[in-house]
Order: structure tokens, then C-alpha cells, then sequence
């Protein structure tokens, strides 16, 4: 295996690029090395000028060609991690699966990623056919074979500002089509993953999937049961923070991948109510995403799960469970599904829980309770969510209002819109008064 490996590492004496590929001129293209992150263009320059190639690559090329400001920069080369550490003071190796390395320029992280070869008979995979370890360092042409989509496999050179494209990438750009580099089933068999990426970008950039893409995808949606939990929680994210989450959302359908994501998502879309209100939620964060606004994968998931958790609550008080330690039991229930399939961490599982269990809260608008609500740390969220339940038709929109202006109102205002109490009030019991001392009486009695 190491024989192998050192085989492979970097064939100083091949030409830059290979004949099969093709380079693009900045004319087809457009991008002008200004569009490209300084960051980005002074970890490829340094690269350069160490004897190495370095090429921006990947999502970042797609999304500039598109007319879509890249989030981050990836940076494919030629050089090991150790030597890309050894020329960036601020930088750390990273991964098990595949190594990479960390550059840190001013405020940007870039991820650098060494060439890596193709996949052979002693790539080590599971029952399956995905891909378990993936260390073995190759040349340009076979890293950009091993990339999912054609669309991905494009790697541009800020110092020429010209595009290096070995299947065709960029015209599948431009003719709107995602297709896949290889064998649509292998490929899925190698990373399971892949059928949620091409949804993601298909949704994303307005693509249509190539027909050889998609016909394997429902029939091959089982195989996400064989994916690792956080990792599965991780593409879910990008996914659900993409910016076209409702569009995404259709399209899993559409290909029968919603089944078993979610568990119980299914379920949930199934129920009229139930699936305005996860629309309502998506497409608000769609909103924030487009605005620059921040997202909380808390509040999200709490709106995808909350009618589980409402049926579940629902049938738990009709057995005669009392209503709070009910709503806390069917919170841990639904979520303990979830974990099953989705790495959910501690802190965005504590945010979910804490918005739910906000939500009975609203309903007292008498003496204090109220005002120690508005002071809460989530607050804001909680009030969010009871208005998407009103806006979803869940519940009267007169709950919402209130507090809407009760928060906004002055300190007398908000005095005179407390609701009268109208429970059973507590009685207290009366203090027995006590007898003065009598010193006379002790005396007496201890006759």
C-alpha cells in the first residue's frame, strides 16, 4: 500500500494540465480574479510560487460562473498536507477519512485538499460500496474524476484567470442540466450522500437532473439508512439552510428521499395542518437566508417536529397524564427518534426543547406570568413559533396579537391588558396566632 501511495504522489515531470481537459478562457467564463476572495488568490499565489499547483475549485467555481457569490473557498493542489503546512504559519491538518488542511488568511478559513486518485480494488468500503478511507494522494485528472457532479469538477487558476474543465462542467452549467461524472448507481453506492447534494444544487442553481442521474435515486434512497447520523444531520443543514429549503423539500418528495430523513417527516407532510405549517417555517428561512439574515437550526427543526410532538402530547393528556410533564415526555420521545437517524447535538436539541416548551406559557395573561415570560432568553423564538401556529390556522390569532402588543406597550398599557385570573385561586391557610408567654401558666403546669 505504501509502494502505492509514494507510486502516485505527484508526478513532477507531467504537463500542468492534461490534454483530455479543457481550458476556458476568462471570455467564456467570466471571472475576473477580483471576483475571487483575496484570501483564496494569496493561498493559491503562495502555492505557486512554492512549485505547486494550486487551483480554486469546486462549489466556489460553479457558483461564480452562475452569478452567485461563493460562501467559502476550497483549494485543490499538488502539494501533501504537511508541505501546505509548512508554508502557512497560521494553518492545522484536519480529517481522518482524507486529510486536509486549514489555512487561515485574515478572517477566512480556506480548506486546502490534496489531488486525490481514483478509486481502485483496494479502496477500502463497506457492504454497501461506500467508501470508508480515502487517503491515497493522485494527479489533477483523476481528482477531478473522483468528484461527484460535472459542475463540481471545474478548477480555476487566478493567476491565468482561466478555468480547467475535464467533463464538460461548464457548458452543463450553462445548458442548465446536472449530470454525474461516472456511473450514476456506483456513485451512489460510493457516497449515499450525493442523492441529497444533487437535489440541494439541482434546487439551488435551477438545474434539471440529467434522466441517468435521477432514475436510480428512489430506488437507491435506502442506502441513507447506511449513513453515519451526524454526518447525515450535516447535509441536512445545508440542505435546510440553502436558501431554497421549500423547493428542496419538493424535490425530495418528488424522488421519494423524504421517507426515513426526518423520521416521521413523512408523517407530517401527510397532515394538512401539519404541512402548511413546516411550509410557513421554510419558507421563512428561505427569506432570512436570501436577506443575510441569521438562521437557527433550533428553531427550524422545532417547527418540523412540533406536530409530533403535538400529537404525541395530545394523546399522552387523553390517558390522563398531567399536561406540563406530558408535553416534557413526548418532547424527549420524538426526539429520541430523531437520533436514530439525525446527530441532533446537545445545544440545538436544548434550543428545540426550550421553544416548546414556551409554547403553553403564552396561554397565561395574568399577574406576573407575563411579564416573566417577556424576560426570558428565548422569548423571541418562542413568540416566533406561536405566531407560525397562528399563521398556520393551529390556534386563534388573538393569542399572537396580544402578546405582540403586549410587549410593545407601555408599563401602564401593558398593566391594563392583563387578563383576569379566572382559575381556582389557592387558599392559604390561616396561621394559628400565637399566645403570648405566660410564665405563670408554664409554672402551673409543670405542678
Amino acid at each position: 500500500m505504501i509502494v502505492k501511495l509514494l507510486r502516485r504522489v505527484f508526478r513532477r515531470g507531467e504537463s500542468p494540465v492534461s490534454s483530455a481537459s479543457a481550458v476556458i478562457p476568462l471570455a467564456r467564463h467570466g471571472i475576473h480574479r477580483e471576483h475571487v476572495s483575496s484570501g483564496a488568490r494569496r493561498t493559491c499565489e503562495t502555492l505557486q510560487k512554492a512549485g505547486f499547483k494550486a487551483y480554486v475549485v469546486g462549489g466556489a467555481v460553479r457558483d461564480l460562473i452562475a452569478g452567485i457569490e461563493p460562501k467559502d473557498y476550497d483549494i485543490a493542489t499538488d502539494a501533501t498536507p504537511e508541505q501546505v503546512r509548512s508554508l502557512f504559519r497560521r494553518s492545522r491538518i484536519i480529517g481522518r477519512r482524507f486529510q486536509i488542511v486549514h489555512v487561515m488568511q485574515g478572517g477566512e478559513t480556506l480548506e486546502v485538499s490534496t489531488f486525490r486518485a481514483a478509486h481502485d480494488a483496494d479502496t477500502a468500503k463497506d457492504a454497501h460500496g461506500r467508501v470508508l478511507r480515502d487517503n491515497v494522494f493522485g494527479s489533477m485528472a483523476e481528482d477531478a474524476a473522483r468528484r461527484d457532479f460535472t459542475v463540481n469538477a471545474l478548477y480555476y487558476d487566478p493567476t491565468r484567470e482561466t478555468v480547467i474543465d475535464y467533463h464538460h462542467g461548464v457548458a452543463d452549467l450553462k445548458q442548465k442540466t446536472l449530470r454525474m461524472i461516472g456511473e450514476p448507481r456506483a456513485r451512489y453506492r460510493e457516497d449515499p450522500v450525493r442523492m441529497l447534494r444533487a437535489v440541494r444544487l439541482s434546487a439551488k442553481l435551477g438545474l434539471a437532473l440529467d434522466p441517468a442521474l435521477r432514475a436510480p435515486i428512489r430506488e437507491m434512497a435506502t442506502l441513507m439508512e447506511n449513513v453515519p447520523a451526524a454526518r447525515l444531520f450535516d447535509e441536512m443543514l445545508k440542505l435546510l439552510f440553502s436558501g431554497h429549503a421549500v423547493e428542496c423539500l419538493k424535490r425530495l418528495r418528488d424522488d421519494g428521499l423524504h421517507h426515513g430523513l426526518l423520521p416521521l417527516l413523512d408523517v407530517i407532510l401527510e397532515q394538512p395542518l401539519g404541512e402548511k405549517f413546516v411550509m410557513l417555517s421554510l419558507a421563512s428561512t428561505d427569506a432570512r437566508v436570501k436577506a443575510g439574515k441569521s438562521v437557527s437550526p433550533g428553531y427550524l427543526f422545532a417547527t418540523l417536529l412540533w406536530h409530533e410532538v403535538l400529537a404525541n402530547w395530545e394523546l399522552r393528556k387523553a390517558r390522563g397524564e398531567v399536561s406540563i410533564p406530558a408535553l416534557y415526555e413526548a418532547m424527549d420521545e420524538v426526539l429520541d427518534i430523531q437520533a436514530e437517524k439525525l446527530a441532533i447535538t446537545r445545544r440545538i436539541a436544548g434550543d428545540i426543547k426550550d421553544i416548546w416548551a414556551l409554547q403553553p406559557r403564552f396561554e397565561k395573561r395574568a399577574g406576573k406570568a407575563p411579564y416573566r415570560l417577556l424576560e426570558l432568553p428565548r422569548f423571541r423564538a418562542g413568540f416566533d413559533f406561536l405566531v407560525l401556529r397562528a399563521e398556520s390556522g393551529e390556534l386563534d390569532h388573538e393569542l399572537a396579537d396580544w402578546w405582540l402588543d403586549f410587549q410593545n406597550a407601555d408599563p401602564e398599557r401593558r398593566e391594563a391588558m392583563l387578563v383576569p385570573d379566572s382559575g381556582p385561586k389557592k387558599r392559604r391557610r390561616r396561621s394559628r396566632a400565637k399566645k403570648p408567654f405566660d410564665g405563670n401558666a408554664s409554672v402551673a403546669a409543670d405542678d
